[in-house]
């Protein structure tokens, strides 16, 4: 990848704090990938997808650092799960074999699996020593008839951040576009009720929690032609063009193929969260607020109604134990702030979060959601997490505080 392209991927005009030095958006400074290079961005974006054949190029501890390290969910193929890697060696690597080898291993995935396309990830080494992934992408592709897409993603181009945006940016430039949706089945069409499309970008079904929310949908008439990528098929991928409204859910990680959607396909989008009865009811509001149907207003508004009474009947009895407990959380990132109003949900107040890998529209959120006064963790050790932080609002020690708890 050229320095330009990774400096046009690090210019992120939907984000608001682009080029801040703390949002995300702004170039890494040396020892910032440590919590996740490009390449382990890219790859854990992309993995879901779960009828492709998915080759890491480099070697082999690259593969196993990033494979399956979200716990991605799929309804159908296991295709996903197989780990595959060209697994260079330095005579690969001092004999210049690595372009043959990556050839040798996608016609070894074709042959074995036939695969619905085959995504290649290219890794520090042979980014360092000049393979070109997209001309053996595209040699394959017209010598055995399926898509193989480059993923130009080494892992010193930037952070994981980084790597989601590149990932984003392979699919927008060889995937989505390429194929048109299937219409709606009859069976699935019923009277006075107009079938939506959209998609959902960067949700990934970890531990197949999209599959509780997928019903609702169904419910209310929105066919999800793609989730990007949780339990994603490739065809799918193919079809994002045509939706007639995209949600973000996993903050910045793929806001380049949302912004672009809009750009060029005229595919309006909104960010948020499933996590909280808060969070759940606005998301599938603003649904209905980019499509403008007032009979889809109408249907979300009572199944609103119907599900948070429902809910929160289930939840009183946790409620009566956790209301009105402290609650310190550490995660990082989207749910820095996501989780936070899935606890306030239950009478908790959060005191303080974590904001490791939050970018500055993170930071912004968590004010608006918790105050001004909310303390921001950004290091990560114990020392700082429990000293720092709970020793001077009062708290017990940390042996204490584990004593107390019922």
């Amino acid at each position: 990848m050229k320095t330009a392209e990774i400096a046009e991927l690090l210019n992120e005009p939907a984000c608001a704090h682009n080029k801040n030095e703390k949002s995300g958006c702004a170039r890494t400074k040396p020892g910032a990938t440590a919590g996740g290079c490009s390449f382990d961005g890219a790859q854990i974006a992309l993995l879901p997808i779960a009828d492709v054949a998915h080759i890491v190029h480099g070697p082999i501890a690259c593969a196993g650092a990033s494979w399956d390290n979200r716990g991605a969910r799929s309804s159908g193929p296991t295709l996903y799960r197989t780990g595959m890697t060209t697994d260079l060696t330095e005579q690969d690597v001092i004999m210049g074999r690595g372009e043959k080898r990556l050839f040798h291993a996608i016609k070894q995935a074709i042959d074995d699996y036939s695969p619905k396309a085959v995504f290649l990830y290219s890794t520090c080494v042979p980014a360092l020593i000049g393979d070109d992934l997209e001309a053996v992408a595209r040699a394959a592709s017209e010598r055995w008839g399926v898509p193989v897409v480059p993923v130009d993603c080494a892992g010193f181009y930037g952070t994981k951040n980084l790597g989601n945006r590149i990932a984003g940016e392979a699919m927008f430039k060889y995937v989505i576009g390429t194929r048109e949706p299937e219409p709606v089945p009859a069976a699935a069409q019923r009277p006075g009720i107009r079938v939506h499309d959209v998609n959902l970008i960067g949700e990934y079904n970890i531990a197949g929690e999209f599959w509780y929310l997928a019903p609702l949908f169904d419910e209310l008439g929105l066919r999800i032609l793609c989730t990007l990528s949780g339990d994603a098929r490739f065809h799918e991928v193919q079809t994002m063009h045509r939706a007639e409204a995209s949600m973000v859910v996993c903050a910045k990680a793929l806001l380049n193929v949302a912004r672009k959607l809009e750009g060029e396909f005229g595919v309006p989008f909104f960010e948020g969260s499933f996590y909280g009865i808060t969070d759940t009811s606005q998301a599938f509001r603003d649904f209905a607020r980019l499509l403008a149907d007032p009979a889809l207003s109408a249907r979300t508004e009572a199944m609103i109604a119907r599900e948070e009474a429902r809910i929160r009947a289930a939840l009183e009895p946790w409620r009566a134990r956790l209301a009105g407990r402290r609650v310190l959380l550490y995660t990082g990132g989207v749910k820095s702030w996501s989780v936070v109003s899935a606890l306030q949900d239950l009478g908790m107040t959060v005191v303080a979060t974590g904001t490791n890998k939050s970018t500055e529209e993170d930071k912004a959120r968590i004010r608006e959601i918790m105050g001004d006064e909310t303390r921001m963790i950004t290091d990560g050790s114990p020392k700082a997490a429990i000293c720092r932080s709970l020793t001077p609002m009062g708290w017990p020690s940390f042996s204490r505080a584990a004593r107390m708890l019922p």
